[in-house]
């Protein structure tokens, strides 16, 4: 019964409005305010800061500082393997595996269209009919920025306004097609193992979502809005393998694509495994 009130609840609320509210409080800086609660939030989710490149919980500007957080050098190795497929983040998959029919699978009888979870477009779509996907949840307690995981060049970043529904076990049980619902930001990648789509979701009270090259990514309008990269719009914008590609002002969940035949998930991971960015998850698929 309470987790059915929960999900409920999902479609009741007003989903932006308290984002934006969890946003203000995010960003205050009034320092009696941000210090107790990012003590009371490092508290209540074991926040390891000795990883941290700051520690002091209260040299943070504000609480949203503390959550995306830069780590000391070294606390995230890169596997060194040459061929490695890195993973983009801290926290656990949610799923992994092969894109089938079109579709990626979400959790218990649901799945959700790679079609609409891209924005809509199929000339995008495409490219990743028949690949792979990852999909990985990030917890409140971990590192909130996101990395490459393979060199690649910016070819189109896609806005797609959504809903925010929470994100976590129970949502993606019951609420259906969850992750192509919510408000999300679509970078797609030319890569040497071909097109590599990597999917920023949102979620309630995730306040924003910003990328390296583009900086917050908040439309004037909540409308599908498509930004390319190329010499006649914007300049080509390359990130190497590992790099910080973008961060999660309050976390959710990132879905990395790949298309048909180019790479395999390493057998030691599964749903429920935990991961951290810079660890080998996958190879190039063998010919």
């Amino acid at each position: 019964m309470k987790s059915r009130l929960f999900i409920i609840s999902q479609y009741l609320l007003p989903h932006h409005l308290l984002s934006r509210l969890a946003g203000c409080v995010a960003e205050c800086r009034s320092r009696w305010f941000k210090n107790a609660f990012t003590a009371w939030f490092a508290k209540r989710y074991q926040v390891d800061m000795s990883q941290a490149l700051v520690e002091d919980l209260s040299a943070y500007d504000n609480f949203n500082a503390f959550f995306t957080r830069a780590l000391k050098p070294g606390a995230r190795p890169l596997d060194p393997t040459p061929e490695a497929i890195l993973s983009p983040a801290d926290g656990a998959f949610s799923q992994l595996g092969p894109i089938e029919h079109g579709r990626i699978f979400q959790a218990k009888g649901h799945s959700f269209s790679v079609l609409e979870l891209l924005g809509g477009d199929p000339a995008n779509a495409a490219p990743f009919m028949g690949g792979e996907f990852a999909t990985v949840y990030l917890s409140p307690k971990d590192y909130h920025r996101v990395h490459m995981p393979l060199a690649g060049t910016l070819r189109e970043m896609i806005y797609v306004p959504g809903r925010i529904f929470s994100v976590n076990q129970n949502t993606a049980e019951n609420v259906p097609e969850l992750f192509a619902r919510n408000e999300r930001v679509v970078c797609i990648f030319d890569t040497e193992r071909g097109p590599m789509a990597m999917v920023l979701v949102g979620a309630m009270i995730v306040a924003s979502v910003e990328t390296v090259w583009a900086g917050l990514v908040t439309p004037p309008k909540r409308e599908l809005r498509s930004y390319h990269y190329d010499e006649a719009a914007r300049a080509p914008v390359h990130l190497e393998k590992g790099a910080e590609m973008g961060r999660f002002k309050l976390g959710s969940t990132v879905i990395v694509l790949f298309g048909p035949g180019q790479v395999e998930w390493a057998r030691e991971w599964a749903a429920g495994s935990a991961v951290q960015m810079g660890q080998a998850i996958a190879h190039p698929a063998r010919a």
